[in-house]
């Protein structure tokens, strides 16, 4: 199937993953779902999506209104249709002055413990997330026949070469998720590089048309130089409504897994995490679901990946 083209057979199909904390496979209660499969299963809404909706000014149109304080009244009402537990929350949810405040909050200490030890990988972000223990192997994951082209992901063809067959994984936030994103391991983290783009929607009803929206996208790429995983490549990856990546951290100041690194203002959005070949092993549950083409719901702080003890220095 050519790049671009529909698979019909994925029209109006259901968005399931795993969800590694109930042990069960769910059905994503998806924000906006009809806007969302009109834009990308609709010929007159793929026409208008590509006119418009990718476009960073409305992003940036819709950014300024859900900063506005007119949008507070919607906070208790998406906490109440998406389940969100108001008591991870840092502020109360009627103490935040718009719907944005609410979006980029910040939870309680201990809200997200962290798993394992210095050898143990964490998520990065709350999520859905795939991972490829050969980043070769994702093309085709949503639709089969889709290119993986990591060299357009990257910005940079001797980056791509290095990490062309290392391990990938790719996380996926929902609008309804906790929208900050953390470092998953230890180590000191050089200056983010922008790479322009659209702001396509990472949801699999769009990816399923079109992998290569995720290296259209606008992102940033920043390299962590870790004691025992080598260089890991974090990526951040705007999508539809997202016209804010924020990095909060310190380039060259050394962090600790779990540190936050930034957030995401309103929206979807997705993240990467690359390391260079043999350097880590996925977790079981995420190369397995992976491997059934359905993404593994996690938590930030819990296990992605355990350091293959033998590429230690």
């Amino acid at each position: 199937m050519a790049e671009g083209m529909a698979d019909t057979s994925t029209t109006g199909r259901p968005v399931e993953y795993f969800n590694r904390h109930t042990g069960r496979v769910e059905v994503e209660a998806i924000f906006g779902e009809g806007a969302l499969r009109w834009a990308y299963e609709n010929p007159l809404g793929r026409w208008t999506n590509w006119a418009f909706v990718r476009r960073a000014w409305l992003a940036r149109f819709y950014g300024q209104w859900m900063s506005s304080s007119a949008t507070r009244d919607k906070i208790p009402l998406f906490i109440e249709k998406f389940g969100l537990d108001a008591s991870e929350f840092a502020e109360r949810p009627e103490d935040f002055t718009s719907f944005n405040g609410f979006f980029v909050r910040k939870l309680k200490p201990g809200a997200r413990p962290l798993e394992g030890d210095a050898n143990t990988v964490v998520f990065g972000a709350d999520g859905r997330h795939l991972g490829f223990q050969d980043a070769s192997q994702a093309a085709g994951v949503f639709v089969k026949g889709q290119q993986w082209d990591i060299a357009a992901l990257l910005g940079d063809a001797e980056l791509a070469r290095t990490y062309a067959r290392g391990t990938l994984v790719l996380s996926r936030l929902c609008p309804v998720d906790y929208h900050r994103f953390h470092f998953p391991a230890d180590g000191t983290p050089g200056t983010a590089r922008w790479l322009p783009g659209s702001l396509w929607s990472v949801n699999p009803i769009a990816l399923r048309r079109k992998l290569a929206y995720l290296w259209e996208n606008k992102r940033a790429v920043t390299i962590l130089e870790t004691p025992r995983f080598g260089k890991v490549l974090l990526l951040e990856i705007g999508a539809t409504n997202v016209g804010s990546i924020n990095e909060t951290y310190t380039p060259g100041r050394p962090v600790v897994r779990g540190d936050e690194k930034g957030f995401f203002a309103f929206g979807g959005s997705a993240t990467a995490t690359l390391f260079e070949p043999g350097r880590v092993k996925l977790a079981e549950d995420l190369v397995a679901q992976t491997k059934l083409g359905r993404e593994l719901y996690a938590r930030m702080g819990t296990r992605m990946a355990e350091g293959e003890m033998k590429n230690e220095k």
